[in-house]
This record gives C-alpha cells, sequence and structure tokens, in this order.
C-alpha cells in the first residue's frame, strides 16, 4: 500500500476544506470556532484510500490547512511533509493574495507534483469558468504546476461535479510521487499534541524519513526527553509500525502534555543534535523587499517557528529573486538536517519573502568568506563522495567519526561506512582509530611531530627523548589522533618509542669528555658505597660540569637503572640493591620474617637508610608489611 501526503493550498473560503470533506467525507475544521465561524483556522486531517493504477491500494493522507493571512503560520506547519498539492482557486474570485502566497511557499518548499483545482464550478457558467481557467494556465506557467503536465480540474464540492475526474487525477499524479526512504533515520514533525482518555499523551505529524515502530524508544528534539512509543496509529488505524510518508499518531509513554508542543521533533535517541546555526543557501522572492546583512526574520522548517538573524558572506544585501548562501543564526535551538526546506517571513509585516534549504547544521564558525563559501558549493551541489570528504576536510587533524558524520549528515552508517571504503580507498581519507581524517592536515601533524622531536634533541642533547604527553600537547592534538600518528611514524621508521619516551631513530645521548667523566664518578660513588650512599647534591657539587648538565647525567643513570632512586633524598646503585635481594633470600632460610631492627643488624644500616629501604622492598613485593614485621615473599 502506497501512502502519499495531499496538502491543500489557497486563499481562505477558496473551499479547501468543502473540497477535502467532499473527497473523503471527513471534516478535517475539528475546532468549535472553527465551524462557528466557517473558516479554518488550524491544519486539520483526513484520509482517502483509492485503486492505484497499478492494482495496490493507494493511501491519501490529506492535510487541510488555512487561508487567512493571519493563520498562514498554521498553513507552514501543515504543508512541510506533503507529496503533492492540491492548488485551490474559487471560480467566482479567481486569484488572490493567498493564492499567490501558498504558492510561493509551495515552490520555495520544493514541492514538485500536483493538482490545480477550481472549486465552486457551480457558482459561474461555463464562459466566466472559461475565462477563469485562462487566467490560472497563464499564473502558473513556467511553475511546476505549468498545465502542459499539470492537470486543471473544475470541481463542485456540492453538487459532486468533477469529483470522479479529480480521484483519477489525484491516482495519476500520486502513482509519479517516489516512495519516501523508510530505512533512513526516523524522523517525525510534531504538529498535534493531545490527551486522550485511556491513553494519556499523543503526538501527531508526517513521518518525513524512516520507521517507527511500538516499544521504540525515541529523543525528543531540542529538549532531549527520552520517550517509548506505546502505540501507533496510521491514518486512523493502529498499526504496528508507521513508515516515512504516512500521518502518524504516537501514545507515547515516559511524557507529559505539557511538555510537549507543536515543533518539537521526535528522532532516534542520541544520534542528532539540535542547533542555533545552519549554513543554507537562500532564495528571496521576486516580489520581496531586498533582505539586508543581519535582518531578522521568521524562520519555519517542517512544524517548527522561530526568529533568525541573516548573516551575509561579503554582500551587504540580497536583493529580490536573487539566491545567496547565508548562516542563519536561530533564536531557538532546532533539529535541522541537510536537505530540510525552509520559508523565511519578513519580520515586520510578516509575509513570506523567500525560503531555501539547509547544507549544514553544523557549522565550526560564520568563517572567511574565501573558506565558506567553496565548502559550501561541494554542500550544495556535489556527490556524496565530495561532500563527506569536504565535510571530514573542514574539521582538519581531528576528523570525523561515524557517529559524528551521522548527526551531521543524517545518513544511516551503512551508506556511509560504503561511501568511506571508496574514499580510503583512493587515498582521499585516512583512518585513525574511530576518526577520519583528512589525509594532508594528517600529514601536518607527523611534520609538527617529527620537528618538535628534532628541536628537543638539539635543545636537550643530555635527554634521550621527549615524553609523549609535553609532545602531545606541543602540537597540540587529542590523544587518539595524536596516538595513531606516532604509531604509524614508528611504523614508517621516522620515530622510535620506548616507553612514555619518543626519539628519532638512532638518536643517542652523546657526551663531552667532561660529561662521561663526571658520570663515572657519579656511577663509581654508589657503587663503592654499597648502602650506605652518600647525599647526591654532595656527589654533584664535586664535578667539574655544571648543576644543570650534572642533573640530566643523573637522568641518563635513573633512565638506564644504573642508579635506583628509592625516595625524594635517596638513590642507590643496582648492585647494591640486587646484592640486598640476595641478603634477604639467605635471612629467609632462618627466618620468614624480619622486623625494623633485625633489617638494620643484616644491613648495617641506620634507622634514616633502613625505613625507606624497607618500603621500597614492600613496593617491589620482596616483602610485605604485616603490623611492625615484614614478611619476606
Amino acid at each position: 500500500m502506497k501512502s502519499v501526503i495531499v496538502g491543500t493550498a489557497g486563499h481562505i473560503d477558496h473551499g479547501k476544506t468543502a473540497l477535502v470533506k467532499a473527497l473523503t467525507g471527513i471534516d478535517a475544521d475539528r475546532l468549535e470556532e472553527e465551524k462557528r465561524r466557517g473558516i479554518t483556522i488550524d491544519i486539520g486531517f483526513a484520509h482517502l484510500e483509492l485503486p492505484g493504477s497499478n492494482g495496490e491500494v493507494l493511501r491519501l493522507g490529506f492535510v487541510d490547512v488555512p487561508g487567512h493571512e493571519r493563520f498562514v503560520r498554521n498553513m507552514l506547519a501543515g504543508v512541510g511533509g506533503i507529496d503533492l498539492v492540491l492548488l485551490v482557486i474559487s471560480a467566482d474570485e479567481s486569484i488572490k493574495p493567498q493564492t499567490r502566497e501558498h504558492f510561493d511557499i509551495c515552490r520555495l518548499l520544493a514541492v514538485r507534483r500536483g493538482i490545480t483545482v477550481l472549486t465552486k464550478s457551480d457558482a459561474v457558467d461555463a464562459e466566466t469558468l472559461d475565462v477563469v481557467r485562462l487566467e490560472v494556465e497563464e499564473f502558473l506557467r513556467g511553475s511546476f504546476l505549468d498545465p502542459t503536465h499539470s492537470p486543471i480540474v473544475a470541481v463542485s464540492s456540492l453538487t459532486g461535479a468533477g469529483l470522479p475526474e479529480l480521484k483519477q487525477a489525484l491516482v495519476k499524479v500520486a502513482a509519479e510521487v517516489p516512495a519516501k526512504d523508510s530505512n533512513a533515520l526516523a524522523r517525525l514533525p510534531i504538529d498535534r499534541v493531545f490527551t486522550m482518555k485511556g491513553f494519556g499523551t499523543v503526538v501527531t505529524g508526517t513521518l518525513v524519513a524512516g520507521t517507527i515502530r511500538r516499544e521504540d524508544e525515541l529523543e525528543v528534539f531540542p529538549d532531549g526527553k527520552r520517550v517509548r512509543v506505546r502505540g501507533v496509529q496510521v491514518h486512523g488505524e493502529p498499526a504496528e509500525q508507521a513508515f516515512a510518508g504516512q500521518r502518524t499518531a504516537l501514545n507515547l509513554a515516559g511524557v507529559a502534555v505539557e511538555d510537549l508542543a507543536r515543533g518539537m521533533m521526535l528522532a532516534p535517541p542520541d544520534t542528532f543534535r539540535a542547533t542555533e546555526r545552519a549554513h543554507v543557501s537562500l532564495s528571496l522572492l521576486p516580489s520581496a523587499k531586498p533582505l539586508k546583512d543581519r535582518a531578522r526574520v521568521h524562520l519555519h522548517a517542517y512544524t517548527s517557528e522561530t526568529v533568525a538573524e541573516v548573516a551575509l558572506y561579503g554582500e551587504k544585501i540580497i536583493k529580490p529573486g536573487q539566491n545567496a548562501y547565508t548562516q542563519l543564526r536561530m533564536d531557538a535551538r532546532t533539529l535541522l538536517l541537510p536537505g530540510d526546506r525552509f520559508i523565511v517571513r519578513q519580520f515586520s509585516p510578516v509575509v513570506t519573502i523567500g525560503g531555501g534549504v539547509v547544507l549544514d547544521a553544523a557549522p565550526r564558525t560564520r568563517g572567511k568568506k574565501d573558506v565558506v563559501l567553496p565548502l559550501l558549493r561541494i554542500l550544495d551541489q556535489g556527490a556524496a563522495e565530495s561532500v563527506i570528504g569536504a565535510r571530514i576536510a573542514r574539521n582538519e587533524h581531528e576528523g570525523l567519526t561515524l557517529v559524528q558524520l551521522t548527526a551531521e549528515t543524517g545518513w544511516r552508517q551503512a551508506r556511509l561506512d560504503q561511501i568511506l571504503a571508496g574514499l580510503a580507498q583512493h587515498k582521499q581519507v585516512l583512518r585513525l582509530g574511530e576518526r577520519y581524517v583528512h589525509p594532508p592536515a594528517a600529514d601536518q601533524v607527523k611534520q609538527s611531530v617529527l620537528r618538535t622531536v628534532e628541536d628537543f634533541h638539539k635543545k636537550n642533547p643530555l635527554v634521550p627523548g621527549i615524553s609523549k604527553e609535553e609532545l602531545r600537547e606541543v602540537v597540540r592534538s587529542s590523544p587518539e589522533i595524536f596516538g595513531a600518528l606516532v604509531s604509524l611514524l614508528v611504523q614508517e621508521r621516522k620515530l622510535d618509542v620506548t616507553g612514555e619516551l619518543v626519539r628519532l631513530p638512532g638518536q643517542g645521548v652523546v657526551l663531552k669528555d667532561e660529561e662521561a667523566e663526571s658520570k663515572k664518578i657519579i656511577e663509581q660513588a654508589f657503587s663503592s658505597a654499597g648502602l650506605q650512599v652518600p647525599a647526591l647534591y654532595n656527589v654533584l657539587a664535586g664535578l667539574k660540569v655544571d648543576k644543570a648538565r650534572a642533573q640530566k647525567i643523573v637522568t641518563l643513570l635513573l633512565r638506564d637503572k644504573v642508579l635506583i632512586k628509592i625516595s625524594d633524598e635517596l638513590v642507590f646503585h643496582h648492585s647494591a640493591l640486587q646484592q640486598l635481594r640476595g641478603q634477604l633470600a639467605a635471612y629467609k632460610t632462618k627466618s620468614p620474617k624480619i622486623d625494623v631492627g633485625k633489617f638494620k643488624e643484616l644491613t648495617g644500616v641506620s634507622r634514616k637508610y633502613a625505613i625507606p629501604l624497607l618500603e621500597y622492598l614492600d613496593r617491589e613485593r620482596v616483602t610485605r608489611r604485616v603490623g611492625d614485621e615484614r614478611v619476606i615473599l
């Protein structure tokens, strides 16, 4: 069963609601005030099933919108997800102001298909009807409703004349509507919120993408609340799931009616991010006034409405009929994705002045014209591979993960995987851990790493290498990217890594004669002392080299484990500590435990040395403290 959403458009009192009722038998005016005043105030809904041309059942969901100029904002909330439009023009009044505005809105929203319906045909004679038809044909010429390929049907909702022909036209045009992607990530713009007795909170909307099933968990945008789908209805009938392109009602658990409102959107949790900025391609109507940089407008996208500032690139003004790449800065966070259509209305007086398409709902900054505009041209006109490559490139050496790419594009990971595999094969992206990086940006970081290590060696000839963390801070990279790039450099034999130290291959410590002599003196001083070691500062004070070089020599000896530092003040030669282990092993044959006093007798050291040595042995798991004694392990 194919589902198609049909929207009405047209001036007030041109018979939109009466036409929907004549077609479906359903009165879309549901509000008491609407029935009392005889006008449509808010959007209404109806449905109809017709036999399709190929034998399948065609399910039409009608979105009936108000025609009064004061309720255009309600009209915009309903027209966002339609597949085809019924442009309703009364035969006894012809084209009126809201006819033009609604028609402009449909064109700006890139509605591709529709039928022009001349209503109230019973109220005029044949000659007048012909004149109106000619006026309408001229009005529509060159548009998506051009009479050469789009039907114009005259009907009377009162007598039923023309309704069979309209239904035939609906079947034909609906057959041309491409199916929406039910495998995409789901998005349901909310257009109604209410409570139903025995069920609780219910929302309705036109499912613009994906599939929603019973028991699905969804996120409410922009607030971030989590809800569970307790029940699903499609066109008023219970269902296990709703598919893209269907009028959908959801019974939600975990949220109260007062927490939801028209303009919010439901989508899978932890997938998208609401935004306050978006780069767009904006078209201004020929009838609009020039739009200045920083002008404030009313922004409508699907069922949402907010005020936004239009930030132009380089230009100070958009002239009527022109198109421009701009950034919209919104007063309220909104869930937008690339490809979403929008309408802008003048701030005051409130009239429709233009619209366009979202290119990027995750802009980094407004940026410079010569940087941003080439990117926007790719996002607007480029193939999928170019779009993904450009998004990764603009993030420089930090790249993007699959999760981030999904949030930016709205594309499923399976599609992204396929695109990224092709880009990687042609070396247009580089995978580093979970991130995809632009190769030139990765090369820049690698060169920065090598330069930093080389500079470190020049400035610190007595230090064997730079620590990883110090190196990462200098090149300003995330731990994930830094670790992956260092590993690549090691594989390419351009770096050596020992523990936490990074150095260039073959880069050893070269000591001058006085430094080599000092190193020998230090080592001899501690090796000959056994456990009765001298104070380190006393040994260094007697050297020919300066204090800074002397300390670096000690660092070398500690790194090579010739000397072992067991506390802030005590340093021992490794041979002395090895001998101590042997002494304890021999003592263990006599007693498995030793206290401080017996340790002092065994080693001949004072308490000043004994306590730090025992604590060192505990850390090395040679001994284990139990009360005042140590168990020899």
